[in-house]
């Protein structure tokens, strides 16, 4: 059964386009990033990437300058 879910909802799992999208930032970005576990935490789903809403929000919250 598949369960329509928000857009707001915070475990949804987004790839790596809305990700980049939600970030405001490029693709490219976001796998160097990974790639330098300098990013936010990401899920690996077999060989697809994914990422947490919630991870994405803690992230930028995380690194907003005040």
């Amino acid at each position: 059964m598949y369960v329509a879910r928000h857009a707001t909802d915070n475990d949804l799992l987004l790839n790596e386009v809305q990700a980049a999208e939600l970030l405001g930032i490029s693709v490219r970005t976001l796998q160097s990033w990974r790639i330098k576990r300098a990013g936010p935490a990401f899920v690996r789903v077999g060989r697809a990437i994914r990422y947490r809403r919630r991870d994405l929000l803690a992230w930028i919250d995380a690194n907003t300058v005040k």
